[in-house]
């Protein structure tokens, strides 16, 4: 048996599809189906069988994908351990976070990380999922929810605000119950659950899996918004509705796997986003006045 086979058995297990794991290995379906095959003719049994499009583990399977999960983060262990003892500030670090955070806060930052440490490079990854730390999908994950469970170490970087905005231009006539929000698959958050509370005979005229795009529509007229204040506060756009101080506050964290602390990089990046949002802490809070509030 060859054992990096079980690196396309994982991620076939994860992922569903050949299209999916093909994209995730970076390689075509024909060759997550040849590497398949050859791990069930090595082991003499089916180990996945279509079904409607997707492939689901059989019994054997299921199990073979439990051992086979538990080898590939005792692989990315010694990785870590290995890479440790290096010491230097350099390589490649990877950071997920969602999108806003990203795109509005932290790309604008990174040049004082890069002075800090030249040979440091750093892979960024806009997504909601929980990729996993632990198979080194990431290194430093950033997320608006404390993990109920897993091995990680957790810190809590800030307080984040939300409260309610609307377009900035006075010529942009916006009835009081239209509003926009996420996509249904984001309504169980707390700020999209707050909004649902609050929308009576209201309606929501766009949804969105896109802040910026929820921000523009607010910024347009198209209809009120419950906004994170680090983004809707530095938006000419946008103006506050309800007053100085934010109706919703969320917690952010940074999650690290304990195997990943001691790395050199993810030490360093991880001190230096300490640093950053600790300057940042009254911004994300959404507590600090702002001129253009609108009037109580």
């Amino acid at each position: 048996m060859n054992w990096d086979d079980l690196r396309f058995l994982v991620t076939l297990g994860r992922e569903g599809t050949l299209a999916a794991t093909a994209r995730r290995l970076a390689v075509d379906q024909t060759t997550v189906a040849r590497r398949l095959r050859a791990l069930e003719e090595g082991l003499g049994t089916a180990l996945f069988e279509r079904d409607e499009g997707l492939w689901r583990p059989t019994a054997v399977g299921a199990r073979v994908l439990e051992r086979a999960a538990r080898i590939e983060e005792d692989v990315a262990g010694i990785t870590r351990l290995a890479e440790a003892g290096a010491g230097a500030v350099g390589g490649v670090v990877r950071i997920t976070a969602v999108s806003a955070l990203i795109g509005e806060w932290l790309v604008p930052r990174l040049p004082g990380l890069y002075a800090r440490h030249p040979e440091l490079r750093v892979d960024l990854v806009a997504s909601n999922d929980n990729l996993n730390v632990a198979r080194r999908e990431a290194d430093i994950a950033i997320r608006l929810a404390r993990p109920a469970s897993g091995d990680f170490l957790i810190r809590k970087l800030a307080g984040v605000g939300f409260a309610l905005y609307g377009a900035a231009r006075g010529d942009l006539a916006v009835s009081a119950g239209d509003w926009v929000a996420y996509n249904e698959d984001l309504d169980h958050t707390p700020e999209m659950r707050r909004l649902h509370a609050m929308l009576g005979e209201g309606r929501i005229r766009l949804r969105s899996n896109s802040l910026r795009g929820l921000v523009r529509a607010v910024a347009g007229g198209i209809g009120h918004g419950l906004l994170p204040c680090f983004v809707a506060d530095a938006d000419p756009g946008l103006v506050r509705l309800s007053g100085a101080e934010p109706i919703l506050y969320r917690e952010l964290w940074m999650l690290i796997h304990p195997d990943a602390r001691p790395l050199a990089r993810v030490a360093a990046t991880a001190d230096w986003l300490v640093e950053r949002f600790d300057e940042a802490a009254a911004g994300f809070a959404g507590r600090a006045p702002s001129p253009r509030n609108a009037p109580p």
